[in-house]
């Protein structure tokens, strides 16, 4: 059987959550000993080496614009597959019968303001395009399946839950030079606290900014390290820690890429998530992986990531964020406990066996007869 994978977001150089989770949950099902071949769609040439194997086709088809619904549905039509998966992004409109998609989050449902207009009208197509046309749907979440549940009516039968896993190149970085340099190259003090993450309104760092600010008067030289690229809505948070007296503590570094997350989030006296909407959630698993006190939203999914190796809390509480934030930086055996608990909360997702149950859905969709 050829598997036929979407792998256009994977190869992106400069790759976020749902592109990761393409590109690893790809390299992992390329792993796996099987005798079916996989066929890999691309508008853009990949790094080199990022998908070698000998086990796949790599089909580079660059077009201009639309390329989903254009120059892969052409394709689809030309040279189908026996099946076809989309980890990252939306069905084309020409599509084998025998199809598999990956939905990450219903965000734009929850939390509408979060989003630019053409942003929702687009994701609210492309999702209830997806449930519609797709043989069987993969939810990263039990949060999202009932979402796809509620508010696209997704049969509960069609959907199958597959936790992605976490990067095995994030440990812990022991090297105090290797530190240093990171930290100097980001211009980071030595006592910081960080979130990772697009800076954008569903990532909800304004109400993480009001929390530091309270907790930033009793500990003057502590910092916070804000990674990742600068989204839609960025200047309002920009002038957000201007109003509250924090801009010369808070640290916008632009994206920074994997090789340098080990070492700025080892470095870094905690994690914080206070996201209104996750899917999933891959940061918290690469910080806890890190060695790094968590604390993260009781909302959507993140619970289920989560577990109980992190501080919960309610994501429009800034004062709650504040409690908790003080609690991890000042009670020394909160915080050992919470690493350790992360360390065995890692230990439950994995990149062989999410490939291993997806590749069970590929096959039970390639024999599907719509």
């Amino acid at each position: 059987m050829i598997i036929g994978i979407d792998a256009s977001r994977a190869a992106y150089a400069e790759r976020t959550g749902t592109e990761n989770y393409s590109l690893f949950l790809i390299r992992a099902l390329l792993d796996l000993e099987t005798e079916h071949r996989f066929r890999l769609y691309s508008s853009i040439s990949p790094e080199p080496d990022l998908f070698a194997t000998e086990n796949a086709e790599l089909r580079i088809m660059p077009f201009p614009r639309l390329w989903t619904h254009l120059r892969l549905s052409l394709e689809m039509v030309l040279r189908a597959p026996d099946v076809l998966f989309v980890p990252a992004h939306v069905l084309p409109l020409l599509h084998p019968k025998h199809n598999v998609v990956t939905v990450h989050d219903l965000g734009y449902l929850h939390y509408p303001e979060a989003h630019p207009q053409w942003d929702r009208w687009y994701l609210r197509w492309s999702t209830l395009h997806n449930v519609h046309h797709a043989c069987r749907v993969i939810a990263d979440s039990e949060a999202t399946k009932r979402d796809l549940i509620e508010y696209c009516g997704a049969p509960a039968d069609k959907i199958q839950v597959i936790y992605p896993g976490h990067d095995p190149a994030f440990v812990p970085e022991r090297s105090p030079s290797r530190l240093e340099a990171v930290r100097e190259q980001y211009g980071l003090p030595g006592d910081y606290v960080i979130h990772v993450g697009t800076c954008q309104p569903r990532k909800n760092l304004g109400t993480l900014l009001d929390a530091f600010s309270v907790v930033c008067r009793q500990h003057p030289h502590l910092h916070l390290a804000l990674v990742g690229k600068k989204g839609w809505l960025f200047e309002p948070l920009l002038a957000r820690t201007q109003q509250l007296g924090i801009q010369r503590q808070v640290h916008f570094t632009g994206y920074a890429p994997r090789a340098d997350l080990p070492a700025l989030l080892t470095a870094a006296r905690a994690f914080l998530m206070p996201s209104l909407y996750e899917g999933f959630g891959l940061p918290v698993l690469e910080a806890m992986a890190c060695e790094t006190a968590v604390i993260c939203s009781n909302a959507s999914s993140l619970p289920e990531v989560a577990g109980d190796a992190a501080l919960l809390v309610d994501p429009h509480d800034s004062a709650a964020w504040a409690v908790a934030l003080e609690r991890v930086l000042t009670d020394e055996p909160l915080r050992t406990e919470l690493v350790e608990r992360g360390l065995r909360q890692v230990g439950r997702f994995s990149w062989a066996e999410c490939a291993r149950q997806t590749l069970a859905v590929l096959e039970t969709a390639a024999a599907h007869l719509p």
